[in-house]
């Protein structure tokens, strides 16, 4: 996951970035041309956005990126990240050594984790057998 501080966030200008309000369907807009889609998160308790992520990822088969941006924590770029975000804007005030050592203690999608996820679909146990198998 690529992380920016809040300073070098461009917002989007062109029709090739998509900017989904948090109270927005995330089946219903047009992906045609869509490269980016900027999600966003209005304050750090409203999860809406990790569930529009998961959505675009899985439902919607969407591989361009995924953009967290607005009320960003380094407390939830683990959760961002097995949701499906590819990149985290941080809020203004969080430390960009700390989001990275979080990010450090996570080194791969579903490692340490006993599920799937939005992107690694198939769960722990399941990646090791196949591993195993190969």
């Amino acid at each position: 996951m690529k992380l920016l501080p809040f300073a070098d966030h461009v917002a989007a200008e062109d029709s090739s970035t998509l900017v989904l309000p948090n109270d927005a369907d995330p089946l219903s807009p047009a992906l045609d041309d869509v490269t980016r889609i900027d999600l966003h998160f209005p304050k750090f308790t409203d999860g809406r956005a990790f569930s529009q992520a998961f959505l675009l990822r899985r439902r919607r088969g969407f591989n361009g990126e995924i953009r967290a941006t607005g009320d960003v924590l380094v407390d939830q770029l683990a959760q961002m990240k097995r949701s499906g975000f590819d990149v985290a804007v941080l809020r203004a005030d969080q430390d960009m050594a700390t989001a990275q050592r979080v990010l450090a203690s996570y080194p791969g999608y579903g490692v340490g984790t006993y599920q799937g996820d939005a992107v690694d679909v198939s769960p722990h146990f399941k990646q090791s057998r196949e591993g195993a198998a190969a």
